[in-house]
């Protein structure tokens, strides 16, 4: 499985609960970051959350887990997109909403 990094750039996922999927805590850090943001715009945008109400969110959706914690970064194998889209419609959003099933360039943006 691979994932997208902040910087366009691909990452194998491997491991498990004895192997971490960031060993570089730095790079991990700037990941949760970035995906906290995307979550926090797409709340504001499609949520019509407040900026401290999406960020309230995001940290929710995205705390920090620590090194050792057994799959570490889980959740960044999909988009924070898909995530807050959960979030707000539920788990038949695509079907329901399927103007929502992708993100919009303006997410891509973000980045």
């Amino acid at each position: 499985m691979e994932r997208r990094g902040d910087a366009g750039h691909r990452r194998r996922m491997t491991g498990g609960p004895a192997e971490s999927l960031w060993p570089d805590e730095d790079e991990y850090v700037s990941y949760l970051r970035s995906e906290r943001r995307n979550f926090a715009w797409v709340m504001r945008r499609y949520g019509g959350m407040s900026l401290p109400e999406s960020w309230a969110a995001a940290l929710d959706a995205y705390p920090y887990e620590p090194a050792d914690k057994p799959y570490r970064g889980l959740e960044f194998h999909d988009l924070a997109w898909h995530w807050a889209m959960l979030t707000l419609h539920g788990t038949f959003y695509t079907r329901d909403h399927p103007e929502l099933a992708g993100p919009p360039d303006e997410y891509w943006d973000l980045r």
